[in-house]
């Protein structure tokens, strides 16, 4: 009789993943992606239970670890328009991942409790539906501006 465990545990993994696929940032899909793809590749050459599970746990890591720095990408990009784009100047940049484009225009700069703020116009359209938001962050004196 064939041993079915590792398809049932895939399964049963893809299944947990599904239902918040559309709500899940590029690390989590990364990680749910390299977990199946290293369960199928882990069968495949170990042939066992083993290593099935060892391929679906390297694979989830490293599918994690990649769709982190894509996530950091966009972080960066929103930091460097907060940063050094002149209010009224425009910065955009294009996610091919997410399928979403990016515009953020700051708006006023001013200071509040001695820190220097930034209203900002933040404009994202993903799959062709336009989100609009009008953003502050604040410079937290070493370079990095959290959002409030």
């Amino acid at each position: 009789m064939k041993n079915t465990t590792p398809l049932v545990i895939l399964l049963l993994l893809i299944s947990l993943f599904m239902p918040g696929c559309a709500g899940m940032n590029k690390a989590q899909t990364g990680m749910a992606g390299g977990m199946a793809a290293g369960a199928i590749a882990g069968q495949a050459v170990g042939r066992s239970t083993k290593g099935t599970l060892l391929g679906m746990a390297l694979g989830g890591v490293l599918g994690y670890l990649f769709g982190n720095e894509l996530d950091k990408q966009d972080a960066l990009n929103l930091q460097h328009a907060y940063a050094r784009v002149p209010d009224g100047y425009t910065s955009t940049w294009k996610n091919p991942d997410k399928n979403t484009t990016y515009s953020v225009t700051p708006k006023n700069t001013y200071s509040r409790n001695g820190q220097v703020c930034r209203d900002a116009e933040v404009y994202a359209t993903t799959d062709g539906e336009p989100k609009n938001v009008i953003q502050t962050a604040c410079d937290d004196g070493h370079g990095n501006w959290y959002f409030r």
